[in-house]
């Protein structure tokens, strides 16, 4: 891992290992456990992944993951790649060449088919995922708030 920026926290129990890089205010929680040995990952600015991630790729299969992005506790994400002002719900899975697309909610517990992509403002939830409408402007607004709110929580973990 190479050229960490002042502004990354990355907690004391969370694993950051190989090809792995990280935009500004990006901040990886207790438990986590980045994997950039097969390919890479690349996480932009004000994103985070929660507590007990994990964050996986296979070669051929780089993780990009965008701006604004919020991986909710638990969650795999996996040789895909995920756009900007995107929230991943707790305990969801997104596999290998799978694409969410901006503005886009994965709700808690769905499974993301490889290979499977889907269109801006999506509401993708169940096993297999699913679009199953477009997201509100309130939603969208509430992505944005909740990455905006991890960049905030990090940085009370910095100064500790």
């Amino acid at each position: 891992m190479e050229n960490i920026k002042d502004s990354v926290v990355i907690c004391p129990q969370a694993q950051v290992i190989g090809d792995v890089e990280l935009g500004e205010d990006v901040s990886i929680w207790h438990g986590a456990v980045l994997r950039g040995d097969t390919d890479s990952i690349t996480i932009g600015n004000n994103s985070n992944v929660q507590d007990n991630c994990v964050v996986h790729c296979t070669k051929g299969y780089p993780v990009e993951i965008g701006e604004n992005v919020s991986v909710g506790h638990g969650a795999v994400v996996h040789g895909c790649k995920i756009d900007d002002d995107v929230l991943i719900g707790m305990n969801a899975t997104v596999l290998n060449g799978a694409h969410i697309s901006k503005n886009s909610i994965v709700g808690a517990g769905a499974v993301v088919s490889e290979g499977k992509e889907f269109p801006e403002n999506s509401l993708i939830l169940g096993v297999p995922a699913k679009a199953i409408k477009e997201v509100s402007p309130e939603q969208i607004e509430m992505i944005r708030k909740n990455a905006e709110n991890y960049v905030k929580l990090s940085k009370q973990y910095k100064e500790d």
